[in-house]
Parts: C-alpha cells; structure tokens; sequence
C-alpha cells in the first residue's frame, strides 16, 4: 500500500471516536438531507440552471449560480471568473439568505460538479467554512433515493451577516511562481488532460486563446478524476491514491488551478476531505496565458 494512503489511514484511526473526519465534515447524504431539511438556520442552496431549478429543486431550496458570488472584469479585458471583495461578498451572500448562524448544504441540480465547489470554495474562503457542506452525489442522488423535489421557488429572505473574516486562500501568480518546485506545496492543474497534455486549447467563445499546455512545472489531477459515475466523490483510499500519484504528500498544501478558477475546486474539495491544506490561483491559466508566462507542452515531445 503506498505511503501516503498508509499516513492518511494512521491519522483517521489516531482521531478520537467523537472526532469527525474532514471528509464527514464536508459531505452530506441525501438521508442526512431529508433528516435535517426543516432544521432552523438550514440554508440550502441549489447551483445549475434557471431552466432546470424551475422545473425541480429540492423544496426549500434557493438558485445561486457563479454570477451570484463571483466578479468578471471580461468586458475590461479582465478576468472571468474572481473573488469579490469582502464587503462585496458579505452582501452577496446575505442576498442568499446566509445568517451568522446558518448552516449551509450547497448541492448541483446538474451533472456538473464544479460550480458547487466554487460555491463551496468561496463559502469557505469567506470564513464560513466550518457551516457549510456539499451534497454528495447531488441531486440525482437525491432523486434516486426517492426524496421528495419541488417547482415551487423558495421566498427570498435576507440573511443577516456580519463582516466576513476572509480566509487566505486565493493566491496569484507570483505566489505560484515562487512556490513552483518548493518543499510541502505541490501546483496542480484540475483541468482535463487534454488540456494539460496541450492536446487542446482552452479559451474562445469570447475569451482570447489561453497558451497550449499547463504551468511548467505543475501535476495534473483532472476535476473529474475525484467521483465516479454516480457523481459521488470517490472513497478516501481511491482519493488518496489518485493524490499520491501526482506527488502530493500527507501535510503538503495543494495550489490548484484551472481555466478560470472553477474546475479546480472540485479537485481541491476532494482534497479538502483528505486534510490536505488548498490553495485557489484565482486567475488561473487564463491569467497566466495573459501574463506569457512559462508553459510545458507535452504534445510537442510527443509530435517529435
């Protein structure tokens, strides 16, 4: 058995019994769902498509899509997809009816999993980590199981926030730069491989052409790597592996990006339920492609 999983297993028997582990701290069954959905203070928030909330949700549940906790500055020539201002946040996520006192459960409509965990993420970055969760498997588990869903929308309440106390958890690309290679911090991308091995090129659709390949020097743990086919995250030893094999070590702290910044919190949440420290480059390879900063192009080698 690899190192890695043997130290991760070591600690979650060395945990005291009344101890949850940081994956039962972060994920949520349908059944804990149904048992807890009328609780007070539960805020549950739906990530997808208008279209599609309209049609089901689960009852009590509000629509939030990226739009709703994240800035663009595209117009200007900017980024995609960043991190409001605290302030700014704050009042945004008061908007969704987040109180001092919530506990959240954020769950994807659809079958795409990384709008969730960039909600998550931007939850946990704003010091309201330890009330929020993710709905493992998402809707369609909760579909599955039976529970009941719902085309009536939730009334709008306005929660009651105080300021928030930002986590540092986003970093730029000086941070990547000087920490590319050093000791305990490990770059990887959560994009596709396809993406990573510069057999495709990200971009388009009204954003200029990112660079052809990934971050030199940077691993690669593809966001879709971390479930399986029912859209659950994989268990911790088969996490725990897939982590190993990139080179990420029990105690390192994981600095992940992707295109803009959504993607590769899926793969961060997964190593969140590890215990593994994360990182966010916000900017993402979009602002690295802006800045003509170094790329790896494995298709390149390959072609010669």
């Amino acid at each position: 058995m690899p190192r890695f999983i043997v130290l991760f297993l070591a600690l979650m028997l060395a945990a005291p019994a009344w101890a949850a582990s940081p994956r039962d701290s972060l994920l949520v069954t349908p059944a804990w769902l149904a048992a807890h959905q009328h609780d007070p203070g539960l805020v549950l928030l739906h990530v997808g498509d208008k279209k599609a909330y309209d049609r089901k949700h689960i009852p009590g549940a509000r629509l939030v899509d990226l739009d709703d906790i994240s800035n663009s500055s595209m117009a200007a020539g900017g980024l995609m997809l960043e991190m409001p201002t605290p302030e700014d946040l704050r009042t945004r996520l008061a908007r969704l009816g987040v109180s001092d006192n919530s506990r959240i459960v954020v769950y994807y409509g659809q079958d795409w999993i990384s709008p969730a965990t960039r909600v998550v993420f931007t939850l946990d970055a704003a010091g309201l980590g330890d009330h929020t969760v993710l709905l493992d498997g998402g809707m369609g588990a909760w579909t599955r199981e039976g529970h009941a869903v719902t085309d009536k929308a939730t009334p709008t309440v306005t929660g009651k926030l105080s300021p928030l106390k930002m986590k540092d958890e986003v970093v730029d690309a000086a941070f990547v730069q000087s920490h590319l290679g050093k000791p305990g911090y490990v770059v990887v991308d959560g994009r596709s491989a396809a993406f990573y091995d510069g057999v495709q090129t990200g971009g388009g659709s009204g954003m200029a052409l990112h660079k052809t390949g990934h971050i030199a020097g940077a691993r690669s743990i593809p966001f879709t790597s971390v479930t399986g086919a029912d859209l659950k995250f994989l268990p911790a030893d088969r996490l725990a592996a897939v982590f190993q094999r990139a080179g990420v070590k029990s105690g390192d702290t994981v600095v992940g990006y992707c295109h803009i910044g959504q993607q590769a919190t899926a793969m961060l949440f997964a190593a969140r339920t590890l215990g593994l420290k994360v990182l966010l480059y916000d900017g993402a390879f979009e602002d690295w492609s802006h800045r003509n900063l170094p790329v790896e192009n494995p298709s390149r080698r390959s072609a010669r």
